[in-house]
């Protein structure tokens, strides 16, 4: 199977009214009237893509979009709305509470038979379901730090300066080959596929949408502070197992050493920043507010709740023998 050609950088391809509306309204000069919410699945494609693209006005934004648009006041109302919407679904969907330390030792114990993307194709994949993968996650690692990066100003103390220097293995240590995203972008190429800046977008579903969409949430809104956390803690503390999966996945198929590179500086890196997340960072911060317990807690529960969404999705469609993304676009 091969991937199909996606669309150049630009507004993406709309998903249903919803979305639609937003990208319609985005063509358009700030001040215009935005389209009301409706009635909208707080997990399907429609909302999830007209969230992602109000979010993405404070990234890289669109070529073609007046640059007014990123603080529009209507425009900001209508994704409080959005956002409240995918709030309470998540809420919903997790238990919540207040015991942190039950969340972060469930973090630490790998199973006995562990599942996920990493395990089935290690175990019975194939080339072009290892790329497929890559074309989900490039969606997630073209931002992966930078979300992070609005929380920095909202913690102090050691809290401040451990995430900080968590953040700067993430954005290569001051060497610009060496960001993460980049690195990134080297696997795709040496995979055989466009490294370019969301490239995969509209071939990419909700479920991976979904995951990025949290974080950007969590990050833009300072109440979120100790969700966000919470979530870049789940990824610090879970990522080196799975990388060292992956590194397993793409010797076996003899990849590019760009795509090895890849996860292998995960499995040295990500080992280190687990202890400095654990203690430096929401260790400083429980003592600065302790009030801050439970939205690390949700944090962790929301990200662990989505990426076993995004897992699911694409085992079933592998295990069916077809391809995780969106058929209208690409047949993977």
């Amino acid at each position: 199977m091969t991937i199909a050609v996606a669309s150049p950088r630009t507004t993406p391809a709309p998903r249903g009214p919803l979305s639609d509306a937003v990208i319609g309204l985005l063509g358009r000069s700030p001040g215009e009237t935005p389209p009301p919410l409706g009635t909208v699945d707080p997990f399907g494609e429609d909302l999830q893509l007209a969230l992602h693209t109000c979010y993405e006005l404070h990234y890289q934004g669109f070529p073609e979009v007046d640059p007014g648009w990123e603080w529009d006041p209507g425009l900001l109302g209508l994704r409080a709305e959005m956002e409240r919407v995918f709030l309470d679904a998540l809420r919903d969907a997790v238990p919540g509470g207040n015991d942190l330390d039950a969340e972060l030792d469930r973090l630490l114990v790998t199973p006995d038979e562990p599942t996920g993307p990493s395990v089935f194709l290690r175990d019975e994949g194939h080339w072009w379901q290892v790329r497929e993968y890559f074309v989900h996650r490039s969606i997630y690692h073209h931002k992966e730090a930078d979300p992070y990066a609005w929380v920095i100003p909202r913690l102090r103390g050691q809290a401040k300066a451990s995430l900080v220097a968590v953040e700067f293995d993430e954005f290569g240590g001051g060497h610009g080959d060496r960001v993460h995203a980049q690195l990134y972008a080297d696997l795709l190429a040496g995979a055989g596929l466009d490294p370019g800046y969301l490239h995969y977008f509209d071939i990419v579903g909700a479920p991976m949408l979904a995951l990025v969409n949290m974080m950007s949430l969590f990050g833009l809104h300072r109440q979120h502070r100790g969700a966000l956390v919470g979530h870049f803690a789940t990824v610090e503390i879970t990522s080196p197992p799975g990388a060292q999966r992956m590194v397993e996945v793409l010797r076996r198929f003899d990849a590019d050493p760009a795509c090895v590179r890849f996860f292998a500086e995960h499995v040295e890196a990500d080992a280190v920043h687990e202890q400095v997340m654990r203690i430096d960072v929401i260790g400083d911060l429980l003592a600065r507010e302790p009030e801050q317990r439970a939205p690390l807690a949700f944090g962790i529960q929301v990200t662990n709740f989505l990426e076993d969404r995004f897992a699911d999705h694409v085992l079933h469609a592998w295990r069916a023998g077809r391809s995780s993304l969106r058929e209208k676009d690409g047949d993977g």
